[in-house]
């Protein structure tokens, strides 16, 4: 039978073992930002850059197309999940390399499931440490996801201006459930998803990575992502009536 002495020593190492694990991901992912903005800054993430690398890309995937598919959505997975600042050339390389059917699965799934990656990054890192700071008013903020966290998320995918990291970060330090997070947001970045693969087709066409996004294509996502909210208000309204 263990004694309260002999408990306390392995709860110590508990979150000795815990707070290792968080400060050498943190670490990882840091480093991982710093290798990206340096690589980035030294050879360009441009139009130019990415056809060069999707020309080469081409013939290895004629040659072997699962095994690259698999790596590409592996590398997908992986930035996303590191939350480096690639979502769009990578959705524009997809595109490129794999046509759009394709082209928008790879992607799609690569953006939801590291964003989920991410999100319990965050959870793991932050959460404990705000739910010591603010307890009381996270037990009411996750109250409302649960009841209407789905319909936010899916509009805050929807949105072009919000980074995928700003979301993935804020979900972390709730409760909201993971499996709901990832579908959710597969669906959410689908028609983001749709549109960059679809430019990827053209790519020897696109000049800068901001003119993919026209104001109409903005005013339209826009539009989709007030369409979530908007229903769940409608709904409330009618029932209201009953």
């Amino acid at each position: 039978m263990a004694t309260p002495e002999s408990q306390a020593i392995a709860r110590t190492m508990t979150q000795g073992r815990t707070r290792l694990l968080k400060a050498a991901l943190l670490a990882a992912i840091l480093l991982a930002i710093a290798a990206f903005a340096a690589v980035s800054l030294y050879l360009g993430l441009t139009p130019d850059t990415l056809r060069a690398t999707v020309t080469q890309a081409q013939d290895a995937f004629q040659k072997a197309p699962v095994p690259v598919a698999a790596a590409f959505l592996a590398i997908h997975i992986t930035c996303a999940a590191l939350s480096l600042p690639i979502n769009v050339p990578i959705a524009v390389a997809a595109g490129a390399l794999f046509g759009v059917g394709w082209g928008v699965v790879i992607a799609s799934f690569g953006a939801a499931i590291g964003s989920t990656l991410a999100m319990l990054s965050s959870r793991f890192l932050l959460r404990d440490w705000v739910q010591a700071r603010y307890g009381r008013r996270l037990v009411e903020i996750e109250a409302g996801l649960l009841r209407h966290g789905s319909t936010y998320l899916a509009s805050l995918r929807l949105m072009p201006a919000v980074p995928y990291t700003v979301v993935n970060l804020l979900f972390g330090l709730t409760g909201f459930p993971a499996l709901r997070f990832w579908w959710v947001s597969q669906l959410g970045m689908l028609p983001g998803k749709i549109v960059f693969v679809e430019a990827g087709t053209a790519l020897d066409q696109v000049h800068s990575f901001a003119d993919i996004l026209s104001p109409a294509m903005l005013a339209a996502l826009a539009f989709l992502a007030i369409l979530p909210p908007a229903l769940r208000r409608l709904s409330r309204l009618r029932r209201s009536r009953v």
